[in-house]
């Protein structure tokens, strides 16, 4: 095996800068208000847990399973999100993030199902139908970061493989989605006189750095944590919400 596989970040470690990037955005927007900081930090926490979606329907031994799981952890984190976003148990204009990470994998299928036929035109189509449905199911659903999320996702599908011609391009998908179309409020910086303004969803392209540093390796790896990483997020929203 290759030596240079052994250095970087693992994805345990992607799994752990996650969950600890979207503990400050959730604290800053429920226990902790006014501290910018945290939110600013938690922008790195969406498109880390994109990437490792692609990640993890590419490396799943039971992809069935993978989305079951996937399917049960959405539903049980329903109801602390509701509690979390809208302070009540029932809040339908925002669902939690694991049905957009649903949505994403079934696109994804359609879209490995498109390749394995070797029909160039027939892959062609269904990306494009792909990104199109993305677009229109993300605003319906109402799923969080509505279309964006999913288009994150398939950003990281489309441009998988780690060359620098494929992060060029996550780079710019991650800077027109963020930046272009969540936007929304940033901060006015000086440099050299001249004054730019910075959206505060672009400080997502950040997550980034070490989603390039990842080395393709799992790490540390136990069933326990495997569910830590699912429970942990419904968990925190539930202990958020009520101590809020």
């Amino acid at each position: 095996m290759d030596n240079t596989l052994k250095t970087g970040i693992s994805s345990a470690m992607l799994h752990i800068l996650a969950m600890a990037f979207m503990l400050c955005d959730h604290l800053w927007g429920t226990i902790i208000p006014g501290n910018d900081w945290l939110t600013c930090i938690g922008r790195l926490a969406f498109p880390i847990f994109a990437f490792m979606i692609v990640e993890g329907y590419f490396n799943t031994k039971n992809l069935k399973k993978y989305i079951l799981r996937i399917l049960l952890f959405a539903f049980i984190s329903e109801i602390p999100f509701n509690l979390m976003m809208g302070g009540r148990l029932f809040y339908p204009v925002h669902q939690n993030v694991l049905w957009s990470f649903l949505i994403s994998i079934c696109l994804i299928h359609l879209n490995e199902k498109a390749k394995a036929t070797k029909k160039m035109w027939l892959r062609i189509i269904t990306a494009f139908l792909t990104i199109i449905s993305a677009y229109i199911t993300g605003l319906i659903t109402m799923v969080d970061f509505y279309h964006a999320g999913i288009l994150t996702v398939l950003a990281f599908y489309f441009f998988r493989k780690k060359t620098v011609l494929n992060c060029i391009c996550q780079l710019i998908c991650l800077w027109y989605i963020n930046a272009e179309m969540l936007g929304g409020l940033g901060y006015e910086l000086e440099i050299f006189g001249n004054t730019f303004f910075l959206t505060r969803q672009s400080l997502a392209l950040l997550a980034l750095i070490p989603i390039w540093a990842y080395n393709g390796r799992r790490g540390y790896n136990s069933k326990a944590l495997q569910y830590t990483y699912y429970l942990f997020y419904p968990l925190h929203m539930l202990i958020l919400a009520l101590l809020r």
